[in-house]
């Protein structure tokens, strides 16, 4: 049997490839992803996605999606169908779906086998006592004073849970299996509990419900899986996971399980808990809030599915925790958007910039006519400028110039510092892809801020270049006037200020930085704005809209994506600055 070999090797593909040498299986390879759907999936669970999709689809495997709904209390409808979104969002298709709920009434029969066979037992103990009674690493365990009731009483006691004869917590199910093993999971650990709760499938139908390590390696087992992966937190279950499978008569193969380091990144926190309590306490604006580590939240503020792939290829499956940087993923989505998303103009701070010399449709100049106090119209020019230089099949679009531009407040200076090349007065730049201007004045606000800066141009210098030669150091971006659309831009700083949220206090919402987005009444191009140009003003080649969801790189500020919801809003994915390339070097110093 040929093996892949276009897949860096890893841990876990070892030893699948050892087991397939070995004929184990038969030398199939099944795998799940089985998430709980209680909350939205995060990038924690991207990783956990790509790694069993991934690994199925190396050794020609199937992968099956199976929802852990157990806990009826927390779970919803609306997180299953979110994370069916996701994982299609992420570009995998599961074999299968199935449910936990699926095998409630097998895991039932086995639970009696178990409790027939004198391996389980009724307790009557309420959770704070049992957890007390299990003691702690270095310190013994207590029996239960019910762990030696009879095969009989405890099937009986269990029946009558099923039945619904007993309050909610008043009793649960335990495996017998050893209170004095140095593994907490092996102490005799729950099974079942009572919980009055209507859930999301079976709805009234069990008022008991199997906990997560008992349905677990079961539901593996009935689906056929064959490696069953998880992060390194379920090492010490592993134990458990086997005993159960030892007791029963499995319908086929026993799986076994695989443990890979989770994936944690600084500045970020993926606990469900933590991020439910952003979304509760209005900290965040809901679950897809750019600035959250799910999903969702990353689809919004325009990650790319293929860059989150890719990174989380890079990084690999190991052994060992680690947390790594937010800037290594955002180097990851940078490199993806450089060579996907088509380039746009925009100014987020927006200053006038008036061309005096510019001819307005009557004949005068723009500064004769603005001059005179009258009523004018200037001439309106349509430069073609390249969507994506990096990707030639994108082609080109129209863009409009006018006498009457905006410009970044901050490409202007009216006192220029030392090594500052942009526009100040006497001093010529370019206008990428139009022409060269030279300021010549500046209007002043009443806080002696500059309102209006005015230029000339050189009208030889079409497309950006002058005749003559004549060097220039500086190249910035602009917008008509007349024809820019307003729109609103949101950047983002990190959601926590600390790398380790909560390592000092223990809590990483004393973390948390709550001056992490800034809002900007911005300018764009037309194609960024809904509103249709004036038919007067009607690009030859017509006019491309931006369409929701689009990620956009706004030349010179970084790469946007606009809003799947809201015309005109664009969240900032990542900056044109690679951080991770700089931190990268200065660590290799």
């Amino acid at each position: 049997m040929t093996e892949p070999n276009t897949v860096p090797s890893d841990f876990i593909a070892d030893q699948i490839s050892a087991d397939r040498a070995a004929g184990k299986y038969g030398g199939r390879v099944q795998t799940r992803f089985p998430p709980e759907p209680n909350g939205y999936l995060h990038i924690g669970h991207a990783k956990a996605i790509i790694a069993d999709f991934g690994i199925a689809e190396q050794f020609d495997g199937i992968c099956n999606l199976r929802f852990d709904d157990t806990n009826p209390d927390a779970e919803d409808v609306e997180y299953v169908e979110s994370i069916i979104d996701d994982i299609a969002w992420l570009g995998y298709h599961p074999k299968q779906v199935f449910y936990a709920s699926q095998y409630f009434e097998q895991l039932y029969r086995w639970a009696e086998e178990l409790i027939e066979r004198g391996l389980a037992y009724v307790d009557d103990q309420d959770a704070e006592t049992i957890s007390t009674q299990r003691g702690g690493f270095g310190k013994a365990g207590i029996e239960s004073p019910y762990r030696d009731r009879s095969p009989q009483e405890n099937l009986a006691l269990f029946r009558a849970m099923r039945a619904g004869q007993f309050a909610d917590g008043a009793k649960v199910l335990r495996a017998k299996i050893d209170m004095q093993s140095d593994n907490m999971s092996l102490r005799d650990p729950v099974m079942y509990r009572i919980r009055r709760t209507n859930h999301h499938r079976t709805g009234d139908q069990w008022v008991i419900y199997p906990n997560y390590d008992w349905a677990h390696g079961q539901s593996d087992a009935i689906e056929g899986v064959t490696h069953s992966m998880c992060t390194l937190e379920f090492v010490s279950h592993r134990p458990l996971y086997n005993w159960f499978l030892d007791q029963l008569d499995l319908p086929g193969d026993h799986p076994q399980q695989m443990e890979f380091a989770r994936l944690e990144l600084t500045h970020t926190v993926t606990s469900k808990r933590k991020l439910r309590q952003l979304v509760v306490d209005g900290l965040v604006d809901g679950w897809d809030d750019p600035r959250m580590p799910t999903i969702q939240g990353l689809r919004r503020r325009g990650y790319p599915a293929a860059a989150i792939r890719a990174f989380c290829e890079h990084i690999g499956l190991t052994k060992t925790n680690a947390r790594h940087r937010l800037e290594e993923l955002e180097s990851f989505v940078r490199a993806e958007l450089n060579r996907t998303a088509q380039r746009r103009m925009a100014v987020l701070k927006p200053l006038k910039l008036v061309l005096d010399d510019w001819p307005t449709t009557d004949g005068r100049t723009l500064g004769e006519a603005i001059q005179a106090g009258d009523d004018y119209q200037s001439q309106v020019e349509w430069f073609e400028l390249t969507n994506n230089p990096e990707n030639p099949g994108d082609g080109s679009r129209m863009v409009p110039f006018s006498g009457e531009l905006w410009i970044e407040r901050d490409d202007f200076a009216l006192d220029p510092p030392p090594r500052f090349f942009r526009l100040s007065p006497g001093r010529e730049v370019r206008l990428r892809g139009a022409y060269l201007v030279t300021a010549t004045s500046v209007d002043l606000d009443d806080s002696g801020q500059p309102s209006v800066v005015h230029a000339s141009f050189d009208p030889a210098s079409r497309g950006g270049n002058a005749p003559d030669g004549r060097k220039v150091k500086s190249t910035m971006h602009w917008l008509s006037a007349p024809t820019a659309v307003d729109i609103e831009a949101r950047l983002y700083d990190r959601l926590f200020s600390a790398e380790a949220p909560g390592a000092a206090s223990g809590d990483p919402m004393d973390d948390l930085n709550r001056d992490s987005v800034e809002v900007l009444t911005a300018k764009g191009e037309p194609s960024l704005g809904r509103p249709a140009l004036d038919a007067s003003l009607e690009s030859p080649a017509g006019s491309v809209q931006v369409q929701p969801g689009q990620v956009v790189q706004f030349e010179r500020l970084g790469y946007f994506a606009a809003d799947p919801r809201q015309d005109g809003l664009f969240h900032r994915t990542v900056g044109l600055r690679d951080e991770w390339a700089a931190l990268a070097k200065k660590g290799s110093n």
